[in-house]
């Protein structure tokens, strides 16, 4: 696909181990785990993503005389599983008047409600046009991208894609350099109640920290079947495959960050993190021996101790979650963004989401009256 009068032109490769890895890092960067080259290919190489999957990798690039500036992690999609931005309801009014929803394309990562860049580069403009191409000449009802930045979002609405928004809870580091300082800065009852939590979470249990390349190939089996407990219970099946854990190690390198409960030395619950540049990700949890609190221990309070210990500015705790509010993470909205080439369609799915953005809004004010700072804290 090129544009002669503005010498671009658009690659779309058929999975990420068709392109120059070089190329895209030259893009994505280092910063954001989830866009790393290794990331992306090892949800492709362990089968978490391609073929039977619904995830069909499809990353683009725009190029100007051969040298990419613009780059998307593209899929087409033929469900709407794993996005965490649920569109359902359009896919079967849709389906309703005769159309077909799926396939539809999708900027994101696969299984990753994190906020971070999605349109890479520093032409957003004609990567969001390519997109616009994409789904129009591939006649496809829909184009989205979830979990994109704020001024991501700002610029795809410019050009006439719905946004749509969401709630999740993340912690904000106020120059806490210890858990203590963070705990200061809370109501004295709020505090207790978080102490008390964390005595009651490990006792009994040996509590370990691991990183890149501390975490042995047996703390990666645990933590398969960890999350292969939680999966089946919240998904049905786990969207990750077994080869994923076995690879993650040298994929993922020192950005991986695991706690691990252990009971007389035998791991019965661990939490992944991964490490950004400025943001720590919890991502997976899972458990096989349900003990109180201890879900709070190792996915909120090990990761704001982590975050404070090494300076690091947010956590991103994954979606959902009012009870960690009372735990000191913020509500947050989350932007997504829709292409609809119906102009029908497009209508309809607007005014919905107008309502719902007021909605949204008015939960966020609500839940921010119950955050547990003090009102001299700042936070």
């Amino acid at each position: 696909m090129a544009d002669r009068e503005t010498d671009l032109a658009a690659n779309i490769a058929g999975s990420f181990a068709a392109i120059d890895p070089a190329r895209w890092e030259m893009l994505a960067g280092q910063s954001d785990p989830f866009l790393r080259y290794s990331f992306l290919s090892l949800l492709e190489s362990s089968a978490s993503v391609g073929p039977g999957t619904g995830w069909a990798p499809m990353p683009i690039f725009v190029e100007r005389d051969g040298r990419p500036i613009a780059a998307a992690p593209a899929f087409l999609k033929w469900h709407s599983q794993g996005e965490y931005v649920f569109d359902h309801g359009w896919a079967d009014a849709w389906m309703r008047a005769g159309g077909e929803y799926y396939p539809k394309l999708q900027v994101a990562v696969p299984f990753t409600p994190c906020v971070g860049a999605r349109l890479l580069g520093n032409d957003r403009d004609a990567l969001l046009a390519t997109l616009e191409t994409v789904v129009r000449q591939n006649q496809l009802s829909s184009g989205h991208i979830t979990f994109l930045r704020e001024e991501e979002c700002t610029a795809a609405e410019a050009r006439g894609w719905l946004r749509r928004e969401g709630i999740q809870f993340h912690w904000f580091n106020r120059g806490y350099r210890s858990f203590e300082d963070f705990l200061d800065a809370l109501a004295s009852r709020k505090r207790k109640a978080i102490r008390r939590e964390r005595r009651q979470a490990v006792e009994g249990l040996e509590i370990v920290e691991r990183r890149g390349a501390e975490i042995a190939p047996a703390d990666w089996d645990a933590m398969w079947h960890f999350y292969q407990d939680t999966g089946a219970r919240k998904w049905g099946q786990p969207y990750l495959s077994r080869a994923f854990f076995e690879q993650a190690g040298a994929a993922m390198g020192e950005s991986a960050l695991l706690f691990l409960a252990l009971d007389n030395g035998r791991p019965i619950a661990g939490a992944l993190n991964l490490v950004g540049g400025d943001t720590l990700y919890g991502r997976y949890w899972g458990a096989i021996d349900d003990r109180p609190f201890l879900h709070f221990e190792l996915s909120y309070y090990r990761a704001i101790d982590f975050a404070c210990r090494h300076g690091l500015a947010c956590i991103q705790a994954g979606a959902q979650g009012e009870h960690k509010l009372a735990r000191g993470y913020e509500p947050v909205v989350t932007p997504s963004v829709h292409f609809l080439p119906n102009p029908s369609f497009r209508s309809a799915v607007n005014e919905f989401l107008k309502r719902e953005r007021t909605l949204v809004r008015q939960e966020v004010a609500v839940a921010r009256e119950m955050l547990p700072y003090r009102s001299d804290s700042g936070s």
